[in-house]
């Protein structure tokens, strides 16, 4: 497959440019690792942006306590790797502290939560900035956001109030109790990624390739199963071939059924899809404003 190299190093440089005015503007920083593609292919770039010195953030993990196992191994080993500082964060701490409280009933899911652990843990450590993988063509939601998304002492998020970028200036000035979401990689595609992953060789877990695993179909959606889920009366779990495309708790992850094994035949699959990546994403379907609605409360 042709790689448009000039198109990618573009994009590379304008990433590596925010980090390095995020590292430069801000005192406590930390990326949001979730194990996902796009936050690995962030720490890819941070690591890059300051080559041969270490790279001065954090990774922030937010545990659901419903994550896939693939993607916590990964995780842990890459810090492991990279020597770089791990800090996790659970939601069952917060649903155990009463600060949130857990979803009953078929569609239970602690995505939501996931919003108070972090404020919290934002607040906890005094984090200026928080480094995020998300990317403009995700969602109608993220498409409003800046390169520094503005939270105020609340973590919310006001899409009519955003600061203006003209000449890629950001402005991160910010009062007491404020903090930013950084998202460096926001121009780029889903293809853009696959292909950036392809040609910096960037390892991934195991869960984007093809794998044989329990599943079950609900609304459309191909869901994995797991012990603490609860199916419908007319739900069947069965076994098939299935990767993700993006990654979450596993109570929202969709799957797609997929013998793609390697970066080259990924591709090949994303490049003629006319199912956008979070077509997948079950929490996505709640509403027609789901994302927004968590993004203002203070979500990834």
């Amino acid at each position: 497959m042709k790689i448009n190299d000039s198109h990618l190093k573009e994009l590379e440089n304008e990433a590596i440019y925010v980090i390095r005015e995020t590292a430069a503007q801000f005192e406590k920083k930390v990326i949001l690792f979730s194990g996902g593609k796009d936050s690995i292919v962030l720490v890819h770039l941070a690591r890059k942006a300051f080559w041969p010195a270490k790279m001065p953030f954090s990774l922030l993990h937010i545990d659901t306590g419903h994550n896939f196992q693939e993607t916590l191994d990964f995780r842990d080993n890459l810090a492991s790797k990279f020597g770089i500082e791990l800090i996790i964060r659970y939601v069952q701490d917060s649903i155990d502290k009463g600060r949130v409280k857990e979803e009953q009933g078929i569609n239970a899911s602690r995505n939501r939560a996931q919003s108070v652990t972090l404020l919290d843990a934002l607040e906890e450590l005094g984090i200026d900035a928080a480094i995020g993988g998300g990317r403009r063509d995700e969602e109608k939601a993220r498409a409003k956001e800046r390169f520094f998304s503005h939270r105020n002492e609340f973590g919310q998020w006001d899409p009519r109030n955003q600061r203006p970028e003209l000449w890629y200036i950001f402005n991160g000035k910010k009062n007491q109790g404020e903090h930013f979401r950084v998202f460096p990689i926001s121009n780029w595609t889903e293809l853009d990624v696959w292909l950036y992953i392809l040609k910096e060789n960037i390892e991934l877990p195991s869960i984007y390739f093809s794998h044989r695993r329990k599943i079950f179909f609900r609304n459309g959606v191909y869901l994995a199963w797991a012990p603490f889920m609860k199916l419908k009366p007319e739900e069947e779990v069965f076994e098939a071939d299935v990767r993700c495309r993006t990654v979450g708790d596993i109570t929202c992850t969709g799957l797609v059924i997929s013998k793609a094994s390697t970066v080259k035949e990924i591709l090949e699959e994303v490049a003629i899809t006319r199912v956008t990546e979070r077509g997948g994403r079950y929490d996505d379907k709640r509403s027609e404003a789901a994302m927004e609605d968590r993004k203002k409360e203070g979500y990834f």
